[in-house]
């Protein structure tokens, strides 16, 4: 069985407390770090790796082209390819996208995904069915984290959580899915099956993270 530790994190595009704010992400010494509002204009690149390497990590994908939402990995996850996603630009709202990441840890493939939805009641829903979609395309097993300006209770919430369980455990096994509101913590560990073998179930298609300030979780798909 192969660990991972996964943080989602909106970091409000660095108008807090910097250093208190890396001192958090290093203390929590996450395996792939989901970001939201992460920097996206002038000089972009050069501030996203800045921030990966506050944190002790790399940049594994995302930042402008994501519109905001960026992946690091430590250096025991490898980023073998990733690309983004743009959502449609409603008029008069900001523009919305999603980052994905195919990594490798030991030998276990999975994909990060991370998004950061509208605030827009009307909006969120539609964004919600375009990235379900891309999720489930994947082959691989899944780690999704994301701020998706809703609840439990929320229509986008409820597409993205479509036929997935609630949060597994404090150290338990992953065979299901693990899904939270942004005012709960998320489970503090859970592992990837590096293969089915005897008396394994197959695990569930899909993870889900929604966001989680300031809390760090382990799940898989």
């Amino acid at each position: 069985m192969t660990g991972l530790r996964v943080l989602s994190y909106n970091i409000h595009s660095l108008r807090d407390d910097t250093r208190a704010l890396a001192s958090v992400v290093r203390a929590v010494a996450p395996d792939v770090a989901i970001i939201q509002e992460a920097p996206r204009r002038f000089r972009w690149r050069q501030k996203c790796a800045d921030l990966a390497r506050s944190f002790d990590m790399v940049v594994g994908g995302g930042g402008l082209p994501a519109l905001g939402n960026l992946i690091l990995t430590s250096l025991r996850v490898r980023a073998r390819d990733t690309w983004s996603v743009q959502f449609p630009l409603t008029p008069g709202r900001h523009m919305r996208g999603a980052a994905f990441v195919r990594c490798v840890v030991g030998r276990t493939p999975f994909l990060a995904a991370g998004s950061h939805l509208s605030t827009d009641a009307n909006e969120r829903p539609g964004q919600a069915t375009l990235l379900k979609k891309y999720l489930d395309e994947a082959d691989e097993p899944v780690v999704f984290g994301g701020d998706l300006n809703e609840n439990s209770g929320g229509a986008a919430w409820r597409t993205l959580a479509d036929g997935l369980v609630r949060r597994v455990p404090r150290a338990t096994t992953c065979r299901s899915s693990s899904i939270s509101p942004s005012t709960e913590r998320m489970p503090e560990a859970a592992r990837l099956p590096r293969r089915r073998g005897a008396g394994q179930t197959a695990p569930a298609r899909k993870r889900i993270l929604p966001r989680a300030s300031r809390c760090s979780g382990e799940t898989t798909r």
